[in-house]
């Protein structure tokens, strides 16, 4: 999984230059776009909380075999189900289409793997702290690592002015060149929640007849933030009630800390400390959360085992039960 840093000089002005000229697939349409189709990718690996001593090991690279393999930016319309640009050369030879290319995993290390308790790990990483700008969701498998599908979608916010907006993506996006993207494609919270719904529902992960809950899955985060905190927050300002399937996540810093017995503060420490070098940029929704994907791949890899670490009170949902008595505060 060895990957070159990326310059985020060098690919702003690749997104900029080459992002803008896309039409996205109906926009003027009120019609919603679809849920992602299932796609088949290749393998990688997934977790569960706390169980094992084993001392890391450095990070596993697979070799580059060819030019073609070189990093590439992810269309941020394809993975929203909107790029209209898939029978152009041009386009897909500056442009990843494949989640899967950033999350390949060495065969031979399956095998020091441990079984895990769930299926699936649904990695979740946030961006917005106003509000939710960005959702993006990467589906691991539990057992052989395999990347099943994504879920993403840029998020307008619904309690600010449109010169506010305009104001907090050119900071927040501009930097990398995506704003463009997220004003094309962006749709409020309270319409995201039912395209992920039904995603949940394609994956048979979720459906009311579960009780509201995931199946078998469990949310990946880094830090408790992004559902202790956030969709609370947001679903309060979207006028919605609180899905009950974001009651209950693992917090990866919290297993990191009682796996390999060290603190981490955040992604970035904890790539670093594995030796994996980071993928794309920084605080974008979509890279954070491959990359997380692939410290969630790392530590299974090691032996960790992944239960859930936090779960909030159904019936007082602003409390929060932390279940491992060593986490990072």
């Amino acid at each position: 999984m060895g990957f070159n840093r990326v310059c985020l000089g060098r690919f702003s002005s690749l997104f900029s230059s080459y992002l803008h000229p896309f039409v996205p697939v109906s926009l003027s349409s009120p019609t919603r776009s679809l849920p992602l189709p299932i796609h088949s990718f290749c393998h990688t690996t997934s977790v569960s909380a706390v169980q094992s001593q084993h001392p890391s090991t450095p990070h596993r690279s697979l070799p580059m075999k060819n030019s073609e393999n070189r990093w590439k930016p992810m269309c941020l319309y394809y993975t929203q189900g909107k790029c209209t640009k898939m029978d152009d050369p041009i386009h897909l030879e500056k442009f990843n289409h494949d989640c899967s290319r950033d999350l390949q995993v060495d065969v031979a290390n399956l095998n020091s793997m441990h079984s895990q308790e769930l299926d699936y790990f649904l990695v979740l990483d946030l961006e917005g702290k106003i509000e939710i700008l960005e959702f993006p969701v990467v589906m691991i498998d539990a057992k052989n690592m395999n990347v099943i599908d994504f879920f993403h979608r840029f998020v307008r916010p619904s309690g600010m002015s449109d010169q506010r907006i305009n104001e907090y993506i050119e900071g927040k996006y501009g930097k990398f060149g995506v704003d463009r993207v997220w004003h094309d494609t962006a749709i409020p919270f309270k319409d995201v929640v039912p395209e992920f719904e039904a995603w949940l529902t394609q994956h048979q992960l979720w459906g009311e007849d579960l009780g509201g809950f995931l199946n078998r899955a469990a949310f990946v985060t880094c830090g408790n933030w992004d559902l202790k905190t956030k969709v609370p927050e947001q679903c309060k300002v979207s006028k919605i009630k609180l899905p009950s399937y974001f009651m209950e996540w693992i917090n990866l810093k919290d297993v990191y800390l009682n796996f390999y017995k060290r603190r981490a503060t955040g992604m970035m420490t904890m790539m670093k400390e594995l030796r994996i070098p980071l993928s794309g940029s920084h605080h974008l929704g979509f890279d954070d959360a491959k990359n997380i994907s692939r410290v969630l791949q790392h530590m299974l890899t090691d032996g960790a085992v992944l239960n859930i670490t936090a779960r909030k009170n159904p019936n007082h949902p602003e409390k929060t039960d932390f279940l491992l008595k060593d986490r990072i505060r």
